[in-house]
């Protein structure tokens, strides 16, 4: 395949006049454009010009196509079907709203009923996905657009897999893994993740609609990542005394580090948020969160936990790439 130059406002591709440019990732650029044969307004998305010479990562993205035409839901992001095209590209139907992610960094933690509503969203758009063998497997603020009224679409399934596809090698460890702060603790052993990864990721961002921060934290990558291999997060009423204790319980069991024991579905995660005053607490032994001074004692077990931290670090990532070089 003969590689391509960027696009740039005004150019026309095939019967599309690209109309700006509006996000570039590692992978592709996407575009809002018109379809000057309806006049109807879409979202081109077009691999960078060097990822078209790399045979694995085209195939990735022919792979991404395919998952989103067998997608039809409200709460899924359209891709349309295929045509004659004189260079590899995706139309997707245009999004009114905003990401989930600018109104987290505009508005910090939401109201409870709020972020119940936005996550019941993203359980029913999930629980479609995975009924039909999909997984998206990169979850985050960035990848939900939501409208004036609070309906939601998931986008960009830019590493989604079929569960029954062969996996596929690829050169980049993030785009295989997902994003740290809302990777599972599997995904981050370097398993390959299945329809509980996505409920983990659901209950990171829930936790954060909540709290208005994520439930791991740390200096790098592999510090967020080895955190929720470590050690359990701050409960979500310590950081929001307006939480009730049901919707806190359906935080724990969204974060649950052995996916065992996580919502083995989005429906039942579906159920719970729909009848929290069904859903039983459990209690989990976390303790509260000081809020004075700490002692002596705690600054040296925290001391000891950052160096026992950054020491797994290394053994973490070097375990990723003992797998990476397996595949």
């Amino acid at each position: 395949m003969t590689t391509m130059k960027m696009l740039e406002p005004g150019d026309v591709l095939d019967h599309y006049r690209v109309d700006a440019t509006v996000a570039r990732s590692g992978m592709a650029t996407l575009y809002r454009a018109t379809d000057v044969d309806n006049g109807r307004q879409v979202a081109l998305k077009v691999p960078h010009p060097e990822m078209e010479a790399d045979p694995v990562l085209v195939e990735r993205f022919k792979r991404e196509h395919e998952i989103g035409q067998v997608l039809d839901h409200p709460g899924v992001v359209k891709t349309f079907n295929s045509e004659e095209r004189s260079r590899l590209y995706m139309v997707i139907e245009w999004v009114e709203g905003r990401l989930l992610r600018a109104i987290l960094n505009e508005e910090g933690a939401l109201p409870v009923e709020r972020s119940v509503r936005i996550t019941l969203g993203i359980c029913d758009a999930l629980d479609y996905m995975h009924k039909r063998g999909i997984v998206h497997r990169d979850l985050k603020p960035e990848n939900v657009m939501v409208d004036a009224d609070d309906r939601i679409k998931l986008i960009d399934f830019g590493i989604a897999m079929k569960e029954d596809a062969r996996r596929l090698t690829f050169v980049n460890m993030s785009s295989m893994l997902g994003t740290p702060d809302y990777i599972s603790p599997e995904q981050v052993q370097g398993k390959r993740g299945d329809q509980r990864s996505d409920m983990y990721s659901l209950g990171v961002m829930f936790y954060e609609m909540l709290t208005g921060r994520v439930p791991f934290s740390g200096p790098n990558p592999f510090a967020v990542m080895n955190e929720r291999l470590v050690k359990d997060p701050v409960p979500p009423r310590e950081l929001n005394a307006e939480i009730p204790p049901e919707i806190e319980e359906i935080v724990f069991r969204a974060l649950e580090r052995d996916p065992r024991h996580r919502y083995p579905s989005a429906h039942e995660m579906e159920w719970d948020l729909e009848h929290p005053e069904q859903v039983g607490v459990e209690e989990r032994g976390y303790r509260p969160v000081r809020r004075g001074p700490a002692s002596l004692l705690d600054r040296v077990n925290k001391r000891m936990l950052l160096y026992a931290g950054l020491v797994l670090v290394p053994i973490v990532l070097f375990g990723l790439m003992l797998v990476l070089a397996r595949h």
